[in-house]
């Protein structure tokens, strides 16, 4: 009789026991705590046929979006490929095989499918979320999880995940207080999942509600960060709620702390710490040191090259520190990068290196030439991933080069607009204030 794991799904080449250990590894990925790696290892080594474990390890170093874990994903697709697989599990062979070669968006197209076919395949549901989330489709990461709603229900492995996630594509839409409500009914289910405790804080942080924000993270603080690989970025957003505030030293403390008190190598650790430094910078805040030991381990990663959304934060960091050579190769990566067939190539040539450029040329004084890249590509910028908090920091570095270059009637503008969005932004008002005190 065929192993199937909670929600009954065949598990081809699986026994009793890789099942419990692969059900533990996506347990763990779907509340971003623990070592899912581990876990799925351990299933392999009990099973080394269970074509879904090769699959689960793949997707966790596919996603990481680290060019040297890319050996790990191409060994993964080579080892799945050749075992015995049912159609569903063919479908997420062939999604990851497109991940390595660095095809996001056919990876995102047939999971997709594999979700239409099967809505409870949790799996196939969250890698394809994240696809979304990486290339920046936002309507799919409100639709791929509402398609599959109506086959999930409480009491089922994993219900929590779903409505995380579909809380946080809710958010992504603008559907706030729906998002909220699902977030938080998520974390009320499993108080461990990070993605749910992200999600209200993301609604938190569009709707300028800071002080809810730092009362939401730090009421259940205990939960979302206990063995968790996903807290440095829910500690990022707490800073944010901070930094809007006004509120530096705070911002500050929670970097040397949790965000980057461990110098952390993993970059989707350090677009959190980038991300935060730059905000800074453009306020103006002397950080000392801080971007040193950023700046030193984005430096391997310079000629990388395989993601854009990493390059940009990767140029916060080496104009921070004013090092040359790294951001030369940086450029010079993302040149090679353009002349790809891969979805990085677009990523970079729409998005990725104007705005890369524009940090360059803010750390330059160059002010006028942040003005002429940044403003073609904000209503496009969601192609090169991230959430709208995330890319916000694209928005904040335009308004003050526009400060800067002089351009008063620009920076009115663009004040006025971010006052509409974010009326209740404590950093919105400072903005009004700055353009008036321009203009007089």
């Amino acid at each position: 009789m065929p192993s199937t794991d909670q929600l009954g799904l065949q598990l081809s080449g699986a026994h009793a026991v890789a099942v419990d250990a692969y059900g533990k590894a996506l347990h763990e990925l779907q509340c971003y705590v623990g070592d899912p790696v581990a876990s799925v290892d351990a299933a392999l080594a009990e099973a080394p046929d269970l074509v879904m474990g090769q699959v689960l390890k793949g997707y966790l170093f596919g996603l990481s979006t680290d060019r040297e874990a890319l050996d790990v994903v191409k060994s993964c697709h080579d080892a799945a490929v050749r075992l015995p697989a049912t159609g569903r599990e063919r479908g997420h062979v062939a999604a990851l095989g497109h991940l390595a070669a660095g095809r996001w968006h056919e990876a995102g197209r047939i999971l997709e499918d594999v979700t239409i076919e099967e809505p409870r395949d949790a799996l196939a549901l969250l890698v394809g979320h994240q696809i979304d989330f990486f290339t920046g489709n936002t309507r799919m990461l409100r639709d791929r999880i509402a398609r599959a709603m109506p086959a999930w229900s409480p009491g089922m492995a994993g219900y929590h995940a779903t409505l995380s996630m579909h809380a946080f594509g809710l958010e992504e839409m603008g559907d706030y207080a729906r998002a909220e409500r699902l977030g938080r009914e998520a974390v009320g289910i499993e108080p461990r999942d990070g993605w749910a405790q992200h999600a209200v804080a993301h609604v938190m942080e569009m709707q300028s509600r800071q002080h809810d924000g730092i009362a939401w993270m730090r009421d259940n603080a205990e939960a979302w960060t206990g063995d968790s690989f996903f807290q440095v970025h829910n500690w990022w957003h707490l800073a944010l709620f901070h930094y809007e505030l006004g509120e530096i030293d705070e911002a500050l403390k929670l970097f040397d702390g949790h965000i980057y008190g461990e110098h952390s190598a993993l970059a989707l650790n350090m677009l959190d710490a980038s991300a935060l430094l730059w905000r800074l910078h453009l306020q103006g805040v002397d950080v000392g040191d801080r971007w040193a030991a950023l700046a030193a381990n984005w430096a391997p990663k310079a000629k990388d090259g395989n993601y854009a959304f990493n390059d940009a934060h990767a140029m916060m960091a080496f104009v921070g520190t004013g090092l040359e050579e790294p951001a030369r190769l940086l450029l010079e990566a993302q040149d090679h990068a353009m002349a790809g067939t891969d979805d990085n190539a677009a990523f970079t040539r729409e998005v990725g290196q104007p705005v890369t450029r524009a940090i360059k040329a803010f750390g330059e004084g160059d002010y006028a030439t942040v003005v002429t890249l940044l403003r073609p590509i904000r209503g496009i910028a969601a192609r090169f991933g991230g959430s709208h908090a995330q890319r916000d920091v694209i928005d904040l570095t335009l308004i003050e080069a526009a400060f800067r270059a002089g351009n008063g009637a620009l920076a009115r503008a663009l004040s006025a607009e971010r006052a509409v969005a974010r009326p209740e932004s404590p950093l919105s008002q400072l903005f009004l204030r700055r353009a008036r005190a321009l203009a007089a």
